[in-house]
């Protein structure tokens, strides 16, 4: 297991967003978290990834306790989040983009980024700005390549795109799990979960109502229409 979250708590000033959450994630396993908007999930990766400090519960990161590290120590321990507005810098190129989250030790290094986003290859001298949402959505998953994650954490990556385009980062994120990186994978596109995951959490106002793994959460229609039934494409 290298991720165990454990009935963790998680406020925005008076309002209690996480009531105990609980989730796992094996190695080199693929977890979606799926709920309506509001349900608890963006919260529920802010939290791992330290921007939300959880006021109980505990999170385990490969046998560490790391729920009460700064972002930036648990960034450096492999888990890395592509939140849902990107991050990426406007004013700088593709390649200074991704220069900036290199690192020496990382199995993915620049020539692998352009490999499996070759459309970042073209477009590496234009600046952040002038990149499509599918673009800049590449370009954030490869940054976070570049930093060597254990733990890959996306918030809705295929939101608002192409379908042509949802399916060139599906397939991305496929040759991603082939290598064996864990992902957690916060997604309302429920094809695209049911591509990509070994195993489903649904929230709820904060708290984990289901957990099934992909062929029981497929065939499941009553979970999904109960659960999901609002704005879920």
């Amino acid at each position: 297991m290298i991720l165990d979250v454990q009935q963790i708590h998680g406020f925005y000033g008076k309002s209690h967003i996480l009531q105990g959450v609980t989730l796992r994630v094996g190695e080199g396993e693929t977890i979606s978290l799926l709920g309506r908007n509001g349900a608890g999930k963006s919260t529920t990766l802010k939290s791992i990834a330290g921007v939300v400090t959880p006021q109980r519960g505990t999170v385990t990161f490969k046998g560490e306790p790391i729920h009460k590290l700064a972002p930036h120590k648990i960034a450096s321990r492999g888990v890395c989040f592509v939140p849902e507005h990107r991050g990426i810098f406007r004013l700088l190129s593709v390649e200074e983009n991704l220069r900036l989250g290199a690192r020496k030790d990382s199995p993915w290094q620049l020539d692998d980024i352009y490999r499996i986003f070759p459309r970042l290859k073209e477009r590496r001298t234009n600046g952040g700005a002038q990149l499509s949402g599918g673009e800049q959505q590449m370009l954030a998953i490869g940054r976070a390549l570049l930093n060597h994650p254990r733990l890959l954490m996306l918030d809705e990556p295929v939101e608002g795109l192409a379908p042509v385009i949802v399916e060139e980062i599906v397939a991305q994120l496929k040759l991603i799990k082939q290598a064996g990186v864990a992902i957690l994978l916060v997604e309302q596109n429920l094809e695209v979960c049911s591509q990509l995951a070994d195993r489903h959490y649904i929230i709820e106002q904060g708290v984990i109502v289901y957990e099934g793994d992909n062929a029981a959460f497929i065939a499941d229609e009553s979970i999904k229409d109960r659960y999901l039934g609002v704005g879920v494409v």
